[in-house]
């Protein structure tokens, strides 16, 4: 099973994030891009494993990659199962 989102950055956000990124601390609309991409991605899967009729999921992994400058593709996997 697994479940997929990409998502990009706004060039408005982006500017006040570079501004941040040049005095420090946390870039919080990356954040939520990922946190959000993450829930997608985590959703899509579990809408797969049921139509499949799985109970369950198990040996969830996720895994993020810069696919190009200002894009993010967030993947969640993992193992259907259906209890006897």
């Amino acid at each position: 099973m697994e479940g997929n989102s990409i998502q990009n950055k706004n060039a408005v956000k982006d500017f006040f994030q570079s501004v941040k990124n040049a005095v420090g601390g946390e870039l919080k609309e990356y954040v939520d891009m990922l946190n959000k991409s993450r829930e997608i991605s985590k959703n899509r899967m579990i809408a797969q494993a049921t139509e499949m009729g799985a109970d369950a999921i198990i040996g969830v992994g996720y895994s993020s990659t810069a696919i190009w400058e200002g894009v993010a593709e967030t993947v969640v996997y993992g193992t259907a199962v259906k209890f006897k």
